[in-house]
């Protein structure tokens, strides 16, 4: 039978499934709340990484799992995106889980090599338009990825994709083995900070309060964009609602102390608290709105 809500976890360690590589926002967001778990529940809190297939490697273990509170699985929006981009995702968004809480978004964003005379987003097109340019994204069908071709269709420039793991994407823009990376804010923030990269927007509707001076692509010229990496929480379906509840409020208590909010401003990140029954409704709006997004790219996955 499931743990009832009071008895979760004497039983043993809790298992947070990461579906990407150390070093990306997920695996950032999911070490952050472990040891802050951990020291509230009384039991050790387990954080292992299971990247493959854009996430869906660590989706299928999960939903496999009991519905007991002791597997649990951190993901990012490629959750959303998934189903529309793999002719088999291995998994339906919203019966083979219960979505227990959104976690911290951060805008997407777009960054140069300090060699690339481009200053701006519009300099930068049409250095596109004359010029044989790549940009290194997350991994195909991620946000990163398509919001960079989002950007493309609209300013009708081919600008030559090259797929990274999400941990290495800026990266290839330090090393110069990319003119251009689209990724999220934290691997990115420290890079643009020290000059190793210079950044040229972000994808979100308002400024990042960690690169206030970065504009949005809306301010540049592209009318409504407002495209996020998010990470998130859930549980195998099935789960009872009151240990849905319970582990909704012991996550946000993680995510709301002093010290994870810090390091979380610092990375880009941002948190509101938030129900298990709010992000439900946010994810069906996610889904609908990346499965137009894939299907207008018409990206695939290999």
């Amino acid at each position: 039978m499931p743990a009832l809500a009071q008895d979760w976890p004497r039983a043993r360690p809790v298992h947070i499934v990461v579906g990407f590589a150390p070093g990306s926002t997920t695996d950032l967001v999911a070490r952050l709340v472990a040891p802050k778990l951990s020291e509230a529940l009384g039991q050790s809190v387990i954080v292992e990484n299971k990247p493959g297939a854009g996430g869906n490697v660590a989706t299928q273990q999960v939903k496999r799992a009991a519905p007991d509170g002791y597997v649990l699985l951190v993901t990012s929006v490629a959750y959303a995106v998934n189903p529309t981009l793999y002719p088999n995702a291995g998994y339906d968004p919203f019966t083979d889980f219960v979505p227990v809480i959104l976690g911290p978004s951060t805008p997407n964003i777009i960054t140069v090599n300090p060699a690339v005379p481009a200053r701006n987003l519009q300099e930068l097109l049409e250095l596109a338009r004359k010029d044989r340019l790549s940009y290194a994204s997350s991994g195909i069908g991620t946000t990163t990825h398509l919001s960079m071709e989002r950007i493309k269709m609209a300013a009708k420039v081919d600008i030559t994709h090259v797929p990274y793991q999400p941990a290495q994407a800026v990266g290839a823009a330090v090393a110069g083995h990319t003119q251009i990376s689209s990724t999220s804010m934290p691997p990115a923030v420290g890079h643009v900070k020290s000059g190793r990269v210079r950044a040229i927007a972000v994808t979100s509707a308002q400024r990042s309060p960690a690169l206030p001076e970065v504009p949005t692509v809306d301010e540049l010229g592209f009318p409504g964009f407002d495209d996020l990496t998010w990470t998130a929480f859930f549980a195998p379906a099935g789960m009872p609602t009151d240990l849905v509840n319970r582990i909704n409020s012991e996550v946000t208590r993680a995510l709301s102390t002093t010290e994870v909010r810090e390091r979380l401003a610092q990375l880009g990140l941002d948190w509101r608290s938030n129900t298990s029954g709010e992000f439900a409704a946010f994810l069906r709006a996610e889904v609908q709105k990346w499965a137009k997004a894939v299907k207008d790219s018409g990206a695939k996955a290999d």
